[in-house]
């Protein structure tokens, strides 16, 4: 089985995790989206300031940092490494040895072409240090433009790896029922796992095929016949404990968004530090085996690329009826909105009415409906009737495809003023070596660039962070009225409130910070310690007001524990 190419080709995974929230968090293909540089910018200027901070950790030249840093990737990303460190060292590694500011060096080599900084500035100012820099290209006959980031043939697959997973499908998937065999590349990390790839009938969340006395079906891990009793395992264990699967649909913040830290913080860089970007890579920096949603994996496997507690809504409704197992779907993508959901998004969900269980399906769009990064970001916000239309759409879509007794939550949008609120002010982790740049300077950033995630909150004008909740609240209600004047005939229809800012009251009860739940390096995500309060606000939200909705505790559990022990995991 190969990967994908990028997966080889990568220079730092460290620059390529910075930027990759602000062009894929926003939608945005091409890398040189935005103004000022735009994306291309925010990667010249973080790579380079990394080789500087690293560089000076370990008191080396440049090119020392540089071939250290190789050294310090996978094995498989080291060729290409070395092949940038050759194009490019000619134009950086002098001006990094003379201690030129990330900021300047990219303005001079023509990446960055505007007034935005992230860096401080050098003594003498930035633009007679552009000027000073520029003259010294110039001397050494080094004055032609770089090519853009992707005509490099070592970053050209970063831009077509966000295309090539645009349909959000499992990439290898040898019968094509929409389920996987590989964990990454929205396989069992995304989708419960298929237990035979040469089988189109065969996948999970399906009904047993003769209650599974032959073969397994439905991969929940329960087959074959019971000796004492004669009856398959199937309908001895499950028969009339209605079986329900669970279904996200959303955004990044459904897919669990992470960047490790430790990839911006060059003083906790290790041998081990990118043990995991391969797989971090292949999953589009999302993390959905550990979301509130679909998580069914031990954070501990993960560390330290990922810390904190881990519960999902899968796991929960799997405690109760283990009949369930595998019976998972995460259809969230980096960007999501309302359209885009309804436009194709939630066509690569796989439920059939006649074969499948029901499904718990949770529709969480939180932010990106409000979130964009263009300068009159309020113009570019999706409308009341923009919302109403995809998600009364999407809801009639479904009704074509989840089988009758199914159930599905509309989620409310955040109030993302808590970003700003619990950030700003706190040190990034690109600053943590000489705590000089704080989140609230890298929302500034990325608003020069235009290449913000949401410009609405990650600002600092506190006006337009009020009229970005407003308007959040207004497509909330939305949704709310949908639930209310519309009925569906294979699902009922419900709204939840966005449960963040009663995370948040938790977690403080709990003696927490507002800020741990939030992730560092893009400020903007919830972090791994909101989402199993995020699962707990959902299931206390189901027991005060859908208890109906809440699956029966199957009294076999323990029986499958015994017969199938882990049920062949995931």
């Amino acid at each position: 089985m190969r990967r994908f190419p990028v997966l080889t080709v990568l220079l730092l995974g460290t620059s390529f995790a910075f930027w990759a929230p602000y062009c894929v968090a926003a939608g945005e293909i091409p890398l040189r989206s935005g103004v000022n540089g735009g994306t291309e910018c925010a990667v010249c200027t973080i790579a380079i300031g990394l080789v500087e901070q690293y560089a000076e950790v370990h008191n080396a030249s440049a090119s020392s940092a540089l071939a250290k840093i190789c050294n310090l990737l996978p094995s498989e990303l080291q060729p290409s490494c070395k092949e940038i460190i050759e194009d490019l060292g000619p134009y950086i590694i002098q001006y990094i040895d003379e201690h030129e500011t990330p900021d300047v060096i990219c303005k001079a080599i023509n990446v960055c072409t505007g007034p935005c900084q992230l860096f401080p500035p050098p003594k003498e100012g930035s633009d007679v240090a552009v000027s000073r820099m520029r003259r010294s290209l110039s001397q050494r006959k080094l004055t032609d433009d770089l090519p853009g980031f992707c005509k490099y043939k070592i970053f050209k697959p970063i831009c077509d790896l966000i295309e090539a997973l645009d349909n959000h499908v499992p990439f290898k998937d040898d019968d094509g029922d929409g389920f996987s065999t590989w964990k990454t590349l929205r396989g069992t990390d995304w989708r419960g796992k298929d237990c035979n790839d040469s089988n189109p009938s065969v996948y999970p969340g399906a009904q047993p095929t003769d209650w599974d006395r032959e073969y397994d079906s439905n991969c929940n891990g329960i087959y074959g016949v019971d000796p004492a009793s004669g009856k398959p395992y199937e309908q001895l264990f499950c028969e009339d404990t209605d079986p329900m699967g669970i279904i996200a649909l959303g955004d990044s913040a459904t897919a669990h968004f992470h960047i490790p830290y430790q990839y911006l913080s060059v003083a906790d860089w290790t041998d081990t530090t990118f043990q995991f970007l391969l797989p971090t890579l292949e999953n589009e920096f999302d993390w959905p085996m550990l979301s509130a949603s679909t998580g069914i994996e031990n954070v501990t496997q993960w560390m330290p690329d990922v810390t904190g507690k881990q519960n999902s809504t899968y796991q929960v409704m799997w405690r109760r009826n283990r009949c369930i197992h595998r019976d998972y779907q995460n259809i969230a993508v980096n960007g999501a909105r309302s359209t885009s959901m309804n436009d194709s998004i939630v066509q690569s969900m796989r439920r059939s009415q006649s074969r499948d269980h029901p499904a718990l399906v949770v529709y969480a769009l939180i932010g990106n409906d409000v979130c964009n990064g263009h300068p009159d970001t309020l113009a570019h916000m999706t409308t009341p009737q923009q919302m109403h239309d995809s998600a009364l759409d999407t809801l009639r879509y479904l009704d074509t495809r989840l089988p009758k007794g199914s159930h599905v939550f509309l989620m409310g949008l955040a109030d993302g003023r808590i970003l700003y609120d619990t950030m700003a002010n706190r040190i990034h982790p690109i600053g943590y070596l000489h705590h000089d740049v704080t989140t609230g300077q890298v929302y500034d950033f990325l608003n020069c660039l235009s290449i913000s995630p949401c410009r609405g909150w990650m600002n600092s004008n506190a006006t337009l962070r009020n009229l970005t909740t407003d308007h959040a609240n207004l497509l909330s209600n939305v949704l709310k009225n949908i639930t209310l004047d519309y009925t569906f005939k294979n699902f009922d229809a419900h709204f939840f409130p966005n449960p963040l800012l009663n995370a948040v009251k938790q977690w403080e009860k709990q003696g927490g910070k507002a800020w741990q739940l939030i992730e560092p390096v893009d400020g903007f995500h919830p972090s791994q310690n909101a989402q199993p309060l995020i699962t707990d606000e959902f299931w206390k939200f189901l027991e005060k007001n859908h208890p109906n909705v809440i699956p029966n505790i199957n009294p076999h559990n323990q029986d499958i524990f015994h017969v199938f022990g882990d049920q062949g995991g995931y």
